[in-house]
């Protein structure tokens, strides 16, 4: 049993500070507008112009009478929390207090709370619901693990963001646990009453110390609500919410329904235990039982196919969610479609986005110097290649990319390939049918997405993709839309247009999801979306055709095709062979790029043939590298300090090997950035080009660009590359006229170029500035200082993990600093 309550004194009144309003700078970040607001804080969307990105920023109401002992240990607190790490937990970035405002800076996430949708919508559907606390309790079991206890859960603490993911944010109350969960804590250490009333667990509501227990209940409580749509706890007193919580078994409220049967409510009522020994013993534990009974639930479909629909694919987009690699695609898909609807985010965010992922990186560059997109001249950076495709191709390109990805080399892998590259065909003969150049683009991911329901049903669900074919396929056959209504109780194109609106693809591509039915129109339609839309049918039904018919036919089902068609989309006969010829010569480069390898004899081998039909020999895909060889070199001085490992005679033929790619790489970028600075450029530009050059090359941990600061008289991180580096770049702060010199200040102020191999070594790590050792402290790094007039106005810093890791030979060196040459040649040219 639980001792008697002792409730704590009421809170003081928040503090009297001026409103803020849009505009207004809290620090470096500058307000755009509120999206949200409750009683202890405001959340503002800002703009971080040092890092040039959106983030959310939470304007705590402070308590009078605050000390500074006590700002100092939220600071802590918020610093502990900013660890944690994971796909569930809105990170932390930043946490400071100006002009007695603390604030708290998040990761700009779009999206909406839990409790903005439970306003919205009422109770939510078991499976959904379920689903969404499965990743509440994966973020609290990573929380846990790490020794911090959130104490606030609650529905505006969650975020579900736009691919359907819940995440957990507003951990700026959270504390860490002791050491030893085991041993009780002293009464010293227990904290004043935190939380929020009619969420708090009973021990919470005491003035208990923080467990994971207390989160457990309130995730129970959260729970609850979503399955009935209202509050467990409904008092408009705090301190009687308080009082039940603590005094009164929790009972489940009628309105959970039928389809919360009893298995699943004796999971909430241990949750809802008022006594913690009895709840869950953990977050995994309440996590793995929540799985155990998550089943299939599908909603009968509504006479509009629409409506009714949304349940089915709020369930089958769960169901993918738990599948490994699907979270990954769709953060990726719907950051880089984000991009393109902020009006703050820039060509930098997208490059940074696409850099995280290097397999995308090396297909897009590929992909980018085939003949479908050359625009002359070797391209070896996605920042040049933003610059030169533009903006909208490059995004459309990595949407695809992405997408392809992860679609390939999978147990079912023949299946896969053959939609996977129907899909890009279709893609391809789409650019060519389009009259407009313009309007390529927007037509390749429209016909390639047109049956997105299908490729993602045949990826996910391969057991059920399996059972409309053979309703499809059966001696007594059906349409395919009845086949998987009756397999999935939802149609592909319903299913391709639900997870288009959860990953937010342009309205164009959501409209040519949706195939247009009756005759073809006489002229082609006026408005853009429905050129789009017949382009895309008669694209796919092409691509069906090429893979699909014995190669006799082909011709003369194109021709059928075509003359369908010919007055919707203004071509005729000719003109669709001359455009599907083109598309399956630019396919299997698309592909030669892409390393995307078919068997000979299969059916997908026949889309890339380019010969004429009947005497065509497949295409052998194999990897090719754009990227040039010319070198350029430049002769500034030699490393002055530096840590080496010996070199055995086993190692110097791969080092060799591993020194010419690398080599390659970094010429290739020297020739992209001299090409860049001959046209009209912007600085920022070149600057992410050279970091970009080397992080690839080199393989860098992390790499940072450092710029002077006139007010502080010191070299302040501006921008970088590599996991983390956001924090990173915080960190770093390096005084030109210090009172003590440090190893960053002195290579700086003495322009020397300085490798270190071992950052361990006594001479090297008694030289190391505090900052760099609590904050950083990399095995072996680079630094290239950046000199005007014989005084440092910028540094180049990049680090690998492992001790002795580092290991340059001349030619590198010089092709690194002939780019560190071309930045300082571009800030002359700029000023």
């Amino acid at each position: 049993m639980l001792p008697l309550p002792t409730f704590q004194n009421p809170r003081r009144p928040a503090a009297a500070l001026p409103e803020p309003k849009v505009g207004d700078s809290i620090g470096r970040f500058k307000l755009q507008r509120l999206v949200g607001q409750g009683g202890q804080a405001t959340v503002w969307l800002a703009f971080d112009p040092r890092l040039e990105r959106e983030v959310a920023i939470k304007l705590l109401r402070p308590e009078q009478g605050a000390d500074a002992a006590l700002v100092a240990q939220w600071l802590q607190e918020a610093r502990s929390v900013s660890r944690l790490t994971h796909p569930n937990i809105i990170p932390v970035f930043e946490a400071d207090v100006e002009d007695q405002q603390p604030y708290l800076v998040f990761e700009y996430v779009p999206g909406q709370t839990l409790a903005a949708i439970l306003h919205q919508r009422g109770a939510l559907p078991p499976g959904e619901a379920v689903g969404l606390m499965i990743d509440v309790l994966e973020a609290l079991a990573a929380a846990h693990a790490a020794g911090i206890v959130h104490r606030d859960l609650k529905p505006s603490n969650v975020l579900v963001d736009a691919s359907g993911r819940a995440r957990v944010m507003d951990f700026g109350i959270a504390v860490r646990v002791q050491e030893s969960e085991v041993q009780p804590l002293p009464a010293k250490a227990a904290q004043s009453t935190g939380g929020t009333p009619g969420y708090m667990s009973p021990e919470a509501a005491t003035g208990a110390p923080p467990t994971p227990a207390m989160d457990i209940f309130s995730a129970a409580v959260v729970l609850t609500e979503m399955l009935s749509g209202q509050r467990l706890i409904d008092e408009r007193d705090p301190w009687r919410a308080m009082q039940r919580v603590a005094l009164e078994d929790l009972r489940l409220p009628p309105e959970l329904g039928s389809e919360a049967d009893d298995a699943l409510r004796t999971i909430l009522l241990r949750g809802l235990a008022r006594d913690p020994r009895q709840r869950h013993p953990s977050a995994q534990v309440f996590r793995d039982e929540l799985k155990k009974w998550l089943r299939p639930v599908t909603t009968p479909m509504g006479d509009d196919g629409e409506k009714g629909s949304s349940g089915t694919v709020e369930f089958l987009l769960r169901r993918m969610r738990h599948k490994s690699d699907f979270p990954a695609m769709s953060g990726s898909i719907v950051r880089i479609q984000s991009i393109s609807s902020s009006d703050r985010e820039s060509v930098a965010t997208l490059t940074n986005e696409i850099l995280k992922d290097v397999a995308l990186t090396n297909k897009l560059l590929r992909v980018v110097n085939t003949p479908q997109y050359a625009r002359g001249g070797t391209i070896s950076t996605v920042s040049r290649a933003v610059t030169l495709v533009g903006f909208n191709g490059i995004r459309n390109m990595a949407l695809s990319l992405v997408l392809l990805e992860h679609m390939q080399d999978k147990a079912h892998a023949n299946l896969l390939k053959e939609e996977f590259l129907r899909s890009l065909m279709a893609g391809s003969i789409a650019i060519e049918l389009s009259p407009v150049r313009s309007e390529g683009e927007e037509a390749f991911l429209g016909a390639m997405f047109q049956n997105l329901g299908r490729l993602l049903t045949e990826y996910y669900f391969p057991e059920e993709a399996r059972a409309v074919r053979a309703l499809t396929g059966g001696k007594e056959p059906v349409s395919e839309d009845s086949a998987t209504i009756t397999v999935l109780g939802i149609s592909y194109e319903q299913l391709g247009v639900g997870i288009s609106r959860a990953w937010h693809l342009p309205d164009t591509i959501q409209h040519c999801i949706r195939k247009p039915t009756g005759p073809a129109p006489a002229t082609p339609p006026k408005e853009l979306a429905d050129r789009l839309r017949w382009i895309a049918l008669a694209s796919n039904e092409m691509a069906d055709v090429l893979l699909h018919s014995e190669p006799k036919a082909v011709q003369i089902k194109l021709a059928q095709v075509g003359q369908r068609y010919a007055r919707c989309i203004g071509i005729d006969a000719k003109g669709v062979d001359t455009a599907t010829q083109r598309a399956r010569e630019k396919l299997a480069e698309l592909a030669r790029a892409m390393e995307f390898k078919v068997a000979p004899d299969s059916q997908a081998a026949r889309l890339l043939q380019t010969a004429p039909m009947g005497g065509a020999t497949p295409l052998t895909v194999t990897l090719h590298d754009p990227l040039g060889t010319d070198a350029f070199h430049d002769s500034v001085g030699s490393f002055e300090l530096h840590a080496t490992q010996p070199v055995t005679p086993e190692q110097i033929a791969a080092l060799a090997l591993e020194s010419q790619r690398v080599a390659e790489m970094l010429a290739a970028g020297i020739q992209d950035i001299t090409n860049a600075m001959v046209e009209d450029f912007k600085l920022s530009d070149i600057l992410r080009m050279i970091l970009e050059t080397m992080f690839r090359a080199m393989g860098f941990r992390q790499i940072v660009f450092c710029m002077r600061d006139a007010k502080q008289d010191a070299l302040t991180g501006r921008f970088g590359l590599g996991p983390g580096v956001e924090q990173i770049v915080k960190s770093f702060y390096i005084p030109l006229h210090p009172q003590k010199s440090d190893l960053f200040s002195a290579v700086c102020s003495k322009g020397v170029d300085t490798m270190i191999s071992d950052a361990g070594a006594t001479r090297v790590a008694e030289r190391l500035p505090d900052w760099y050792r609590t904050s950083i402290h990399a095995s072996s790094f680079l630094l290239l200082p950046l000199m005007l007039k014989g005084a440092p106005f910028g540094l180049i810093y990049a680090d690998r993990g492992q001790q002795g890791e580092l290991q340059l030979g001349e030619k590198e060196l010089a092709l690194l600093r002939t780019l560190r040459n071309q930045a300082v040649m571009a800030f002359r040219q700029s000023s």
